[in-house]
């Protein structure tokens, strides 16, 4: 399960959906490198628990991140076993009438997450850095996409 610094949204739960913590909690637990990734993005600070992690790992679960390219960076770099997949909006626009969609999100922070887009859609394009992309058209079509890509065989990653 990730960390956070953010604020929890309209129904999201402490431990659930995020550890909701204070920014020296997070930088306590960076510091002791608590995190296999961590980075700030929209201001807020995100990281994912080294120890939930290998909890999934050891019950046999197939761990999936939910992480921006600097987080990709760092588990690269890391050489922990990992495939990676893009997540693309179908375009720009679409990304920004989803984001005004959810009411959730200043306008300060439409824009900031915007731009943060166009460098994350730029960055998938280096060859190499993703295993797959798959552009969310249809929820439920890239749902099932990556569910396939998920759990297909190890000899798959090849391909």
């Amino acid at each position: 399960m990730s960390h956070t610094t953010r604020a929890p949204r309209a129904g999201e739960v402490h431990g659930t959906h995020y550890h909701f913590v204070t920014r020296d909690e997070f930088e306590a637990l960076a510091a002791a490198n608590g995190f296999v990734e961590h980075a700030e993005f929209g201001g807020n600070r995100y990281g994912s628990s080294r120890a939930t992690l290998a909890k999934q790992a050891e019950s046999g679960r197939v761990p999936v991140l939910d992480i921006e390219m600097e987080g990709v960076k760092q588990i690269r770099q890391s050489g922990l076993p990992a495939r990676f997949v893009f997540i693309a909006p179908p375009s720009t626009a679409e990304l920004e009438r989803r984001l005004r969609g959810r009411g959730t999100e200043s306008e300060a922070s439409i824009l900031k997450r915007l731009k943060q887009a166009e460098l994350e859609m730029e960055y998938a394009k280096t060859p190499g850095v993703h295993d797959k992309i798959i552009v969310n058209e249809d929820l439920d079509a890239a749902y099932r996409e990556l569910e396939d890509f998920v759990y297909a065989p190890a000899v798959a990653e090849s391909s």
